[in-house]
């Protein structure tokens, strides 16, 4: 798997924020958000207006299937004008939010495969979804992947009220106290849920869960103190650490962040070799896609995740830049596949 650390995955790779995407309105910008175009429609082959020449010669939509705002949108949002800049077109961006992020990839499952109708899924959506729920499509036949683009840790967060100051001393209070501490997922069967009871099972520790309706109240009832722990995106996690309002106790890459130096990761603070989960942000484009069209949009892809103000404002927001190949995407795509698809089916966990 080509990519910085990604060759490292484990059977603790991949979170996402899952839930939190049911009936959101759809946000249409071109470029970093500025300027409106025409999306894609439903999805289907009359989304778009045809035009003769060689390809590009008119708009390239990115289907992004959460609402705005998240940290999917706030990845497309970078790079969409360096892509942009390669390709010679407007990128525009239309987020499809609903049913835990398959409404976007259905949409773009039927979208005409001429190029100009991509999508940038997570590894919550291309890995965890078809194990979860019934989804009207299968995703390796719907899809040409592109490769990943970028990768993202998540912040294991404590509200201050609790009395552990680090990892080990909240899983020794949770197994003195089986069942009283709470965590926060965004959902039932959302990334979030996977990831925390793949802790749990790791460390024999028992935590109750609490499911909300997406990843922006499951973040709230941590602030308020609803519940005692969640797992945080560097998107909108940072801020609330910052602030003081909830405190990390570990990283989940398998390295310390940057932006939080101090903090150790859960591999150090727990001593699980390997553990490591993240979200990560694949670019796909409809099945059947021609060759040459998506040999353009992978040397495309490529120079927009090696463009330095792409990298460096990726960074600024607690992510990482992954320079990927289809091939190399492929094969960790179906690791993910079977490894999420092994955790679901021994907890018995099916999407809320």
């Amino acid at each position: 798997m080509d990519g910085k650390g990604i060759g490292r995955r484990t059977a603790l790779a991949g979170l996402a924020v899952l839930g939190g995407a049911a009936a959101a309105g759809r946000a249409l910008a071109q470029g970093a958000g500025q300027g409106t175009g025409q999306g894609t429609g439903q999805g289907t082959s009359q989304a778009a207006p045809q035009a003769t020449g060689p390809w590009p010669n008119r708009p390239v939509t990115i289907v992004v299937p959460w609402p705005p705002g998240g940290s999917t949108d706030t990845v497309v949002r970078v790079i969409a004008p360096r892509l942009a800049q390669e390709l010679g077109q407007p990128v525009l961006v239309d987020n499809r939010g609903g049913a835990s992020g398959t409404v976007g990839h259905l949409a773009v499952a039927r979208a005409r495969p001429d190029g100009y109708t991509l999508l940038v899924g997570t590894n919550s959506t291309y890995a965890m979804a078809p194990h979860l729920m019934d989804i009207p499509y299968e995703h390796e036949k719907a899809f040409a992947p592109l490769g990943l683009v970028a990768f993202n840790v998540l912040y294991l967060c404590v509200h201050p009220s609790v009395p552990a100051r680090t990892l080990p001393e909240l899983i020794a209070l949770a197994r003195a106290q089986p069942g009283k501490l709470t965590y926060a997922s965004a959902g039932s069967g959302s990334s979030f849920h996977l990831a925390m009871e793949m802790l749990l099972f790791q460390t024999k520790a028992d935590i109750l869960h609490v499911p909300y309706k997406g990843g922006a109240p499951a973040t709230q009832a941590l602030v308020a103190g609803e519940v005692q722990i969640s797992c945080l995106d560097a998107v909108s996690g940072l801020p609330f650490v910052r602030s003081g309002d909830v405190r990390v106790l570990a990283v989940t890459g398998d390295q310390r962040t940057p932006l939080l130096p101090q903090v150790p990761t859960v591999a150090e603070a727990l001593g699980l070799p390997g553990f490591r989960t993240t979200t990560d942000f694949a670019m796909f484009a409809p099945a059947g896609t021609p060759d040459d069209i998506l040999k353009r949009l992978h040397r495309a892809n490529l120079a927009t995740v090696r463009a330095p103000d792409v990298k460096g404002r990726i960074a600024e927001l607690g992510m990482e830049t992954v320079e990927d190949t289809p091939e190399g995407f492929a094969a960790y795509y179906r690791r993910e596949l079977e490894m999420w698809g092994a955790i679901v089916r021994e907890k018995g966990i099916r999407a809320g």
